[in-house]
């Protein structure tokens, strides 16, 4: 029977292909159109809106999100809620997943995506937009720290740029941890819908924060520009600013032969002299740009030579790095220094602008140096040196308490000068821990700290110890 019906199916098939392709030889191919997406505006309306897919993001409760029918806005039907967890919840540290369909729909004549929320306590959301589909993620927009009160109250989150969603996926999302006290609490949701509203009005969409800086560049470093928003006025009067995908953005390189940007607001640097990045969100200049000074090829640190069995390596592509808290140490309001860090041809550098100290710390283990003879460090300084600059290397071992300020801390610090230090070389320093006098023991090292005076920008390479 079963080989009957194979055969039957076949001839069936065959006399639909037969059929399909006689109509088929009928038709205009200037009577065919595109195909048309569901303008549904709804996401979240007394229940789910038609092919609505939910999915709880990594590490959250899964059992957060429910359909609460007891508490909703203005005695609708139902209403979606959150039961965020306490810091100490073993099933997850916080709520929220996103809202998609499988068929994107045409959002481009809607304006703004808007709900009800309230809180069981005033709290801050953490982040609350749409454009997460779990797939290409191509046009997310977002508000950071949303306000809630233990009142209904309407939120907007504006569109950057409507026209770009003519076929979105990406319905809504949202994200809460635990309050400051790290308690759980809960919120609601309801009515969420995309919305035209007269009453919203672009002001200003920025890059890199709305700031115009340069940055040193070699032939194959790649940068993202960051800093990306734009700002509305909502019907409240005030500005609201709105995390913005660069997809919405149209990135452009005054010297495509000095460095290219894709869509995505990665920048190349492609050869040697200046190029400036700006952007425009909806044929709109960008507040904001991107200047890169390229010196062309650019050329490594000294590649290390010591054998691994007798090396710890804080940071270096050619040993197996030990755990490392941080690479750049915070400590405001004194610390001015930031990262930029870079790639070029497999090996990452780290690069501190703005320089005046920075610190990394590796207290989680400490490390047992007591083998160890040597501290190396490799540093170029890309910019000329004035008269007066120097620059100083800190070592700091906790002691046995493994903590900062314990009382028992020692450390060391040595101040470099010309002729030592040179712009646009590279400088290798090997240090003997027997010149750390004031390290009184080095079985608990933690921190290296380096410090300058004059010196702008940095480029710090292949830190480790070692023993001959």
């Amino acid at each position: 029977m079963k080989r009957n019906f194979n055969i039957h199916f076949a001839k069936q098939l065959s006399l639909w292909i037969i059929v399909m392709s006689f109509l088929g030889c009928e038709n205009n191919i200037n009577d065919l159109k595109p195909a048309s997406y569901s303008t549904n505006p709804e996401v979240f309306i007394d229940g789910f809106s038609s092919g609505l897919i939910y999915a709880a993001f990594s590490s959250t409760v899964v059992t957060a999100f429910q359909v609460d029918k007891s508490v909703t806005y203005n005695n609708t039907s139902a209403s979606m809620r959150y039961d965020v967890p306490n810091v100490n919840d073993a099933s997850g540290s916080y709520a929220g997943g996103a809202y998609f369909t499988a068929v994107g729909r045409d959002l481009s004549s809607y304006n703004a995506l808007t709900f009800w929320a309230k809180a069981s306590q005033a709290e801050a959301i953490g982040v609350v937009g749409f454009g997460i589909d779990l797939g290409e993620n191509k046009y997310p927009a977002s508000l950071s720290n949303l306000q809630l009160s233990t009142v209904w109250k309407k939120y907007i989150v504006p569109i950057p740029d409507a026209s770009k969603l003519k076929i979105e996926k990406g319905m809504f999302y949202i994200s809460a941890g635990p309050d400051a006290n790290g308690n759980g609490y809960s919120f609601w949701v309801d009515e969420v819908k995309f919305e035209n509203l007269g009453t919203i009005v672009q002001q200003q969409a920025t890059i890199n924060n709305g700031l115009n800086t340069t940055v040193t560049s070699f032939n194959g470093v790649s940068v993202t520009v960051a800093g990306l928003s734009s700002t509305f006025n909502m019907p409240n009067g005030y500005n609201q600013a709105v995390t913005t995908s660069p997809n919405y953005f149209t990135f452009s390189s005054s010297n495509p032969a000095v460095a290219t940007v894709n869509e995505l607001g990665v920048v190349t640097t492609v050869g040697a002299g200046s190029a400036i990045i700006t952007a425009s969100l909806a044929g709109v200049a960008a507040k904001g740009s991107l200047t890169i000074q390229s010196l062309g090829a650019f050329t490594a640190a000294p590649t290390p030579t010591k054998l691994a069995a007798n090396v710890i390596s804080l940071y270096s592509n050619a040993y197996t790095n030990v755990p490392v808290e941080y690479y750049n140490g915070y400590w405001a309001p004194y610390q001015t220094t930031q990262s930029a860090d870079f790639n070029v041809n497999g090996d990452t550098v780290l690069n501190y602008t703005n320089f005046n100290f920075v610190g990394i710390q590796f207290s989680k283990p400490t490390i047992n140096a007591t083998a160890m003879t040597f501290l190396h460090v490799d540093l170029y300084i890309p910019n000329t040196l004035v008269p007066g600059s120097n620059f100083s290397i800190q070592v700091v071992d906790f002691g046995a308490d493994g903590v900062y300020g314990g009382g028992n801390d020692t450390s060391h610090t040595l101040t470099y000068t010309s002729p030592k230090l040179v712009s646009k070389s590279w400088i290798s320093f090997d240090i003997p821990f027997s010149s750390l006098t004031g390290l009184t023991s080095r079985a608990h090292l933690a921190q290296i700290i380096f410090s300058g005076t004059t010196i702008s920008n940095i480029y710090t390479d292949n830190v480790f110890l070692y023993h001959n």
